[in-house]
Order: C-alpha cells, then sequence, then structure tokens
C-alpha cells in the first residue's frame, strides 16, 4: 500500500520512522528546516531530501514529525502543496493538535492523528533508531471527517515501523499519555533534580535504582516544557494525586520518627500493584514475568563478552524471555540479569559455568 513516503521533521521520532520504512523498501522524502539534522538524516540512509514546495508528485503518506505547537500549520502547509494523499503526525499530544488543525482549514478527511508510543532520552537523527518502534503501541486518533482509505494507509505505516496500531479518541490519548508519560516524566525530573544539591558522597553510591528512575529526566527539557504545555490539565491531575500519596508517606514517616506510629506499606503495596499491571512480554501483565526465573552472570566490562553471553545461551538452546544490565560502579565489570523459564535456568546456569561464567540465582 505504501511505495513512497514523506517525513516532515529530521529529528529522532522523524528519522527512526524514516528508518524503519526504507528497511521495507519504501522510498522516502525527507524535510527539515534545520539543514544539518536533514543533511545528517540523509547521510545515516534515512531517505532523500526533498522540497516541499516541488516534491513530485502526491506520496502515498506523509508524516508531521514535529513538536506539538508547528504541527497544525506545517500539516496545512503540506496539504497545501500536495505532499501526499493521506497524512499523519507524531505529536505526544492529541486533542489540541487536533482542534487546532481543524481550526485552522486542514482537511481532515485526509488526515489521520498519530502517536507511536516510542522514544528515548536522546534527542536528533544521530539518536534515531530503525527498530525504535519495534513492539509498542501506536495510537491512531482518527476524526469522524477521517476516509477509511487513510486509516488504512496510516494503520500499515505503523505496523511497517513494527508498532501495534491501537485506537482512541484524542481525549482518551492525552488522559492515558498523562498518566503513563507525561507525569512520570515530571516524577523523574524530580527525583533527578533532588540529586543536584546532593553530596558528592552520596552521589558516588549511586545504584541501578537511582539510574532506572532518572533515566528519562535526562530529555529535552524545551521539548518537554511544550509536551507538558499541550497537555496541562490531565498532567496536573496525576501529579496532584501523587503529591497527596507522597504527602501522606511523609506525615507517616514522621509520625514514625516521633514514635507514634504510621508506616509507610500502603504506598509501597499500592506501587508493587500498580507496577503488576503494567504489560509486559506478549503484552501479559508483569506480574506474569514472575513465573521466569533469573540468572546474574557476571559480566566483564570487555568488548564482545555481551555477545558471547548470548551466543553461549543460544548454543545451550534457551530462549531469554527478558534481560537487564547492572552496572557496579567504579568496577569493570557488571551483572546480565537474564530471565529464562524455570525448567531451562538449572540446566543453562551449569551449561555457562562449564564456559567460565560466573552464575548466580
Amino acid at each position: 500500500m505504501i511505495d513512497r513516503a514523506v517525513v516532515v521533521g529530521a529529528g529522532l521520532i522523524g528519522t527512526s520512522i524514516a528508518l524503519a520504512l526504507r528497511e521495507h523498501g519504501v522510498r522516502v522524502g525527507l524535510y527539515d528546516p534545520d539543514a544539518r539534522n536533514l543533511r545528517l538524516a540523509c547521510d545515516i540512509g534515512a531517505g532523500e531530501a526533498v522540497d516541499p514546495a516541488d516534491a513530485g508528485p502526491p506520496a502515498d503518506v506523509a508524516v508531521v514529525a514535529a513538536p506539538p505547537a508547528v504541527v497544525p500549520r506545517a500539516l496545512l502547509g503540506a496539504q497545501r502543496a500536495g505532499l501526499a494523499h493521506v497524512y499523519t503526525d507524531a505529536a505526544s499530544v492529541k486533542a489540541g493538535v487536533v482542534a487546532e488543525a481543524a481550526r485552522i482549514g486542514c482537511d481532515m478527511a485526509s488526515y489521520v492523528p498519530g502517536h507511536p508510543m516510542g522514544g528515548r532520552e536522546k534527542s536528533g537523527p544521530a539518536a534515531a533508531r530503525s527498530d525504535l518502534f519495534l513492539g509498542r503501541s501506536w495510537v491512531l486518533c482518527p476524526t469522524a471527517e477521517a476516509g477509511p482509505k487513510a486509516v488504512a494507509a496510516v494503520t500499515e505505516l505503523a505496523r511497517l515501523c513494527g508498532g501495534e496500531p491501537v485506537a482512541m479518541a484524542p481525549d482518551a490519548h492525552d488522559r492515558a499519555v498523562a498518566l503513563v508519560s507525561h507525569a512520570p516524566h515530571v516524577a523523574s525530573s524530580a527525583v533527578a533534580a533532588r540529586l543536584v544539591e546532593g553530596e558528592a558522597e552520596a552521589l558516588r553510591l549511586s545504584g541501578q535504582g537511582v539510574r532506572d528512575v532518572t533515566r528519562i529526566a535526562g530529555g529535552d527539557p524545551g521539548l518537554w516544557t511544550e509536551i507538558l504545555g499541550h497537555n496541562p490539565g490531565p498532567v496536573a491531575d496525576v501529579l496532584e494525586a501523587m503529591a497527596a500519596d507522597l504527602a501522606g508517606a511523609a506525615e507517616r514517616l514522621r509520625a514514625e520518627q516521633r514514635g507514634t506510629g504510621g508506616g509507610i506499606r500502603d504506598i509501597l503495596e499500592r506501587g508493587r500493584a500498580g507496577r503488576d499491571r503494567i504489560p509486559g512480554k506478549h503484552g501479559e501483565p508483569e506480574r506474569a514475568a514472575s513465573r521466569y526465573t533469573e540468572l546474574a552472570v557476571v559480566l566483564p566490562d570487555e568488548p564482545g563478552a555481551l555477545g558471547r553471553l548470548f551466543a553461549e545461551v543460544g548454543a545451550a538452546g534457551v530462549n531469554i524471555e527478558d534481560v537487564r544490565m547492572d552496572h557496579s560502579p567504579g568496577q569493570p565489570l557488571g551483572l546480565a540479569q537474564l530471565s529464562v523459564l524455570p525448567e531451562a535456568a538449572g540446566p543453562l546456569a551449569a551449561s555457562l559455568k562449564e564456559q567460565g561464567w560466573s552464575v548466580h540465582g
């Protein structure tokens, strides 16, 4: 269905979409007002530079991969230039973008709002990956005016990029991403902000826990300021509920400090229950991961070590269900936490030990 596409915006998301489409033989034209981004995206094989005002015959689909405030005008310009037959976007908020697109006169019949749920804490085309959306939800928010051919084309686009299409109304989408993406980013930033004034001695104790919690705080503050500004109500609702939980926890800890009781178990229990609801492998709840056995393998910090480990696990005929890397601060080694089926754990541990690996679990 898609032979040729145009991607407007050669940042992380746009370039990743282009790279994924190229792997399926789709001809991709790229445009970005930032000449450096455009040149780099083309150099890494994401497509060929095009001028939207003179891009030739309409492409099958055009993707506007731009910040939310930019999308409506960029979409209108692309439609007026006849850039494609079908249009979508990749903005992380939808209700305001859709409303503004309709207000300024965009053709809503050929436009299917979208949001691929993939990203990184890094930005720009240098961080792009063709597998960025593999197995990730790709939200589609078609309006009542959207034509069936447009919806089919954008659905195909999502699948070509490895995404799993999910249809949602714009308002429902914005509430959902406030809960699972936008508010967590603010929470991560709040934790990381406490480290600014932390003593160097304390920071030297940083382990994987604080690294996991603060990873997304490394995102571009300018981009996230805009994202949050386009979804303020739903994000504020989540943050207010989160703040109430934290205030309650602080009160209980103060009571514990005074020796008047309290206890903080409630929020910890609810936290674990909430985490268990996050879909894991094959869409099953995270708690289903408890049926796996975890083996910790000591990994030297040297080229090819992880590749050798994976090769020897494969040679043992065992499938790795999940993997997590933990690093030892200041030490030239780490731990590869391998999740495998319980019946495979014993034989795999024995096989790896025979190959000289230090295995625990």
